[in-house]
């Protein structure tokens, strides 16, 4: 497990979760918090999100590096809960930067246990509520079956889908999810998000013409703007997020690294602004 040096109550942490065994099509997201944070560091953007929190001069937020992920599903899983619930158990809150979707599942089962009640809300173009892809359970197509199934999630709403298909719409209704597909969504949609509230950002929630460096292309989604008008228009602070399914191998010139940085910075501002208007 990684060492926690410095992390204390009201602190935000990040954290690489480089896993993607479990993706469908094409591997290369495992790849993806080094280019995140390359993006985030080059001196082609600032750490200043757009609110002005100048991230540079927060030394609230901690950059915990990669997990070391182990060989063996159950080993990673349980590095993956582990080190999460480490950091909730010492008051502290977590950006995880995927690894494909499959790393939400062992993140919300920490965030389930320290947060009764959690609402998690799930930008993506697709549902992830698959009970198996390919024969296999954990695939990212089935994380939010999987945290469903074991009751760590009471209310989960997902925005921007646009690939249902009979089986995902038939595990909705199994398991009560809010859907909310792309045709229907419109900015500054009321989604009566309470507290305490987890997001979870699938890149493939944006229109490929914004974020190519993606496994899983399906046209019709996000601009960069609305995902930013998203998260900076929250009616609750976030206790966690993961930013996943960004696949460098797809990404030749950088553009949807650069995004994805942009995005770590407003939800990272968002939550430390968050926190302290709940000290003051």
């Amino acid at each position: 497990m990684l060492e926690l040096n410095g992390l204390e109550a009201g602190h935000v942490a990040l954290l690489g979760v480089p896993w993607d065994a479990h993706s469908s099509f094409l591997r290369g997201p495992a790849l993806a918090p080094r280019q995140i944070r390359a993006a985030l560091h080059s001196g082609a953007m600032n750490l200043c999100a757009e609110n002005g929190h100048d991230l540079g001069a927060d030394a609230r937020w901690h950059d915990l590096g990669d997990l070391a992920i182990p060989a063996g599903d159950e080993a990673a899983l349980a590095a993956i809960t582990g080190t999460a619930s480490a950091v909730l158990r010492r008051g502290g809150r977590l950006l995880a930067l995927g690894g494909d979707h499959a790393v939400s599942f062992p993140l919300l089962r920490a965030y389930g246990e320290a947060h009764p009640g959690l609402t998690v809300l799930h930008l993506d173009a697709h549902p992830d509520l698959y009970d198996e892809l390919d024969g296999d359970q954990l695939s990212h197509a089935c994380p939010f079956a999987r945290a469903l199934e074991e009751g760590r999630i009471a209310r989960l709403v997902q925005v921007g889908i646009r690939t249902l298909n009979p089986h995902q719409r038939a595990q909705a209704r199994r398991f009560g999810v809010e859907v909310i597909e792309m045709r229907d969504w419109r900015p500054g949609m009321d989604l009566r998000l309470a507290a305490p509230l987890y997001l979870s950002l699938d890149l493939d929630a944006l229109d490929p013409a914004f974020a190519p460096g993606v496994s899983h292309h399906e046209p019709g989604g996000f601009t960069t703007r609305e995902v930013l008008g998203i998260i900076q228009s929250l009616p609750v602070p976030l206790v966690g997020a993961d930013l996943v399914e960004f696949n460098p191998v797809r990404d030749p010139t950088g553009i949807t690294a650069a995004l994805a940085a942009k995005l770590v910075k407003e939800i990272l501002a968002q939550m430390l602004d968050a926190i302290a208007t709940e000290g003051s």
